[in-house]
Order: C-alpha cells, then sequence, then structure tokens
C-alpha cells in the first residue's frame, strides 16, 4: 500500500491510515504472500531466499534444513549439475515437492561468479574427466581447489580426497591452470594432458570430516549435522534435542546444546538476550536474563556449540528455556576430525603414511587450535 504526501490509505469505512497502521497492514501483505508461496511452492520460495543472500535471521544453511524438514530435496554443488544460482530440477522420490533443490555455486566461499560462467558456458553435454574440464573452463588451478574442496566433483567419480589429490598434480602460472604437460621439461610430451602416475588409494575421510569441511567450503552439510554425531557424548551429559523439548513438561530444568544461529538484544528487551540454537532435530529458544548474561558474556558471544542449563517455559505452544548457566561446548567439534575408529585402524591425512609402530600418528599431528574445527561453523548473527 501506498503512501503519498503524508496520507494513509484509504479503506472504506475506517477512514485514513496514519504510518504505524500502513506499516502493519503492508507487513501484513507480505507476511500472507510469503506464507502462500511458501506453503503451494515450497521449491521455489527455498531457491529464491538462497538467491537473495544475505537477509534476514537464517543463513542458507537454515533455510535448507527447513525445506529438508518438510520432504524437500536437496542436491549438492556439482560441475555437471550447477549454476551460479540454486535452481529447480526434477526430484527423483515424486511427492507433494515435485522439484527438488540444487545448490549454486553462489554457496561456495572463495568461489567468483565468473568462473561459475566458464563452467556453465563449456559444459555442453557434461564434463567427464578432471582433466576435461580443466581443459575446457580454463579455470586458474585455486579454482579448482575451491571446487574440490567443496566436493564439486562427485559426478565424474571424483569425492573430495580424490579431487584434491588430483588438483595437486596441476600447477599454477598465472592465469588459467597449465598442466605439466605444458611446461618446458615436459614440451616434448604431448600425447597426453598429464604424465601417468601409479595408482594411489587414499584413506577415506570420516563422516565428522566431510561434515566439517563441508561447513567450511558451503557453510552447511548435505551428509548430517554436526550434533547428530555428538548426539550420544550429549546424551550421556544429560543434554535433551530441541524435539525432545516439546514431549517435556514446562517447568522442568533442561539442558540442550546446538550451534548458535541467531543472539538478539533488543533495545526494549532491557537488556535480555533471545538466542536460537540448532541442533539435528530442530531449534531451541533460549532467553538469557540480564545477569545471567553479565556472568556468561564470554561464554554467550564466542561460543559457536552452546550448552544451556535452565528451567523450561511453554505458553500458548512457544517454547523456551530460560538459563542460568551456560557452557561453550565449541571444543566437542574436535572430536569430529580427530576420533579414531575401535579397529585403530586409520589415518585421515593424505600426506601421513602407516609406520610400524603400535599407535596412531594422527595423535601426534602438529598442534592445532582446539577451536580450529569450531571456526568452520557460523559465528551466529548478532542483532540489536
Amino acid at each position: 500500500m501506498a503512501i503519498a504526501s503524508g496520507h494513509g490509505p484509504q479503506i472504506k469505512g475506517f477512514g485514513t491510515y496514519g504510518f504505524p497502521e500502513s506499516h502493519a497492514a503492508s507487513f501484513a501483505l507480505l507476511v500472507y504472500v510469503s506464507c502462500y508461496i511458501k506453503c503451494h511452492y515450497p521449491d521455489a520460495f527455498a531457491a529464491a531466499l538462497l538467491n537473495s543472500q544475505p537477509m534476514g535471521f537464517y543463513a542458507p544453511a537454515q533455510i535448507v534444513r527447513d525445506f529438508r524438514e518438510h520432504g524437500g530435496e536437496v542436491c549438492a554443488v556439482d560441475i555437471n549439475s550447477s549454476d551460479w544460482d540454486c535452481t529447480l530440477e526434477t526430484a527423483e522420490k515424486l511427492g507433494a515437492i515435485k522439484h527438488a533443490l540444487r545448490l549454486g555455486f553462489r554457496e561456495m566461499k572463495g568461489f567468483s561468479e565468473t568462473h561459475a560462467v566458464a563452467i556453465m558456458n563449456a559444459r555442453a553435454e557434461g564434463f567427464t574427466s578432471l582433466d576435461d574440464f580443466a581443459q575446457r573452463t580454463k579455470l586458474p588451478v585455486a579454482a579448482l581447489k575451491t571446487l574440490a574442496e567443496a566436493d564439486a566433483f562427485r559426478s565424474i567419480g571424483l569425492d573430495r580426497r580424490e579431487a584434491l589429490w588430483a588438483v595437486s598434480r596441476y600447477v599454477e602460472t598465472g592465469t588459467p591452470a597449465r598442466m605439466l604437460a605444458g611446461l618446458p621439461l615436459f614440451a616434448a610430451r604431448q600425447t597426453a594432458p598429464l604424465p601417468a602416475e601409479a595408482e594411489v588409494v587414499l584413506p577415506k575421510l570420516t563422516l565428522g570430516e566431510h561434515v566439517l569441511q563441508d561447513y567450511a567450503a558451503i557453510r552447511m552439510s548435505l551428509k548430517a549435522h554436526p550434533l547428530a554425531l555428538l548426539r550420544q557424548t550429549f546424551a550421556a551429559q544429560g543434554y535433551v534435542s530441541a524435539k525432545q523439548l516439546a514431549t517435556t513438561d514446562s517447568g522442568r530444568t533442561v539442558q540442550v546444546s546446538g550451534i548458535v544461529l541467531v543472539r538478539q538484544r533488543p533495545g526494549s528487551a532491557k537488556g535480555v538476550v533471545f538466542a536460537t540454537l540448532e541442533d539435528e532435530t530442530g531449534v531451541a529458544n533460549v532467553i538469557i536474563w540480564p545477569k545471567v548474561f553479565e556472568r556468561f558474556r564470554r561464554v554467550v558471544l564466542g561460543s559457536r556449540l552452546l550448552g544451556v542449563r535452565g528451567k523450561l517455559q511453554k505458553e500458548s505452544g512457544v517454547i523456551h528455556v530460560l538459563s542460568n548457566s551456560l557452557i561453550d561446548l565449541s571444543f566437542h567439534l574436535k572430536s569430529l576430525s580427530d576420533a579414531v575408529p575401535p579397529s585403530g585402524n586409520f589415518l585421515a591425512n593424505a600426506d601421513e603414511v602407516r609406520r610400524p609402530v603400535n599407535e596412531d600418528q594422527r595423535l601426534h599431528r602438529r598442534r592445532r587450535s582446539v577451536t580450529a574445527e569450531a571456526k568452520v561453523l557460523p559465528k551466529g548473527r548478532n542483532f540489536h
């Protein structure tokens, strides 16, 4: 509803609306239209939100999670299927939502639209190998590495680690990636793009490592949620899932944990902080009173993975946890990359080799900050 010359919209029987009423009416219309599209065209709605980022409270990971929770199918970024923007494809499992959501190259950190367009223009009937891809797109090695880190070569039979290993055979020479065959030392060898190499069997990444590297590359993971992999550990410590809060009696003391999505401290809330935590089952809303916030300020503002203990409050279908203590659980994310299977026969780093000693060399790797893994998760969005 337009407002001109200081006059509000005219509605028969109600006179002229002022600015507050006009603002409310306009917002109500936007909400109605958005709800209608989300209800009847959830696939297009999710794609449009992703292609309009950054915007609003929620990051792409939460938009994707919500779409999947409502029955939608989401496909990973891939060199043979993705465009720059997120697009729609015919879903493999036909249901209420007829289209699958294909993530676009825009979701990858550090990948330019120019490189995405180069892929789209050179793709034709599809790429068949990394050599074919590199020759036709002429992307720099840095871009190939970014694609490998995002696990975007699966359609040509290369997972993340295999793709990174294959990309390492290329060298950076300035503009497009040139292969070893193009260097002076190999100038006489023009029969193949790269010299033959002995087959190397690389150790497989664990699911936890894939999840962390997905978050590092595209800020989300379609493979699993970090909390799903830590659920057994947290359950043993008394933490319940966000979904369990719905079936827990109001007034009970509970413990919840999750990735910090949003922190809000409205000026009208007298210093109260509202936090939203996400686990593999959904979101939990947390209220942090001013005195509690002052006691745990560093934890509240610095945690990527937050644990909360407090009283459960349910009112008119709204569920909150009134916190009385908080703890930074981010260090638990380290176990996703350091976990050793019971067999003890695992090394994930491709540049390490098995030595004839009865121990895992990963336990003696270079020292890393405890928060190194936590840094790949989103910081959480702060609103005042």
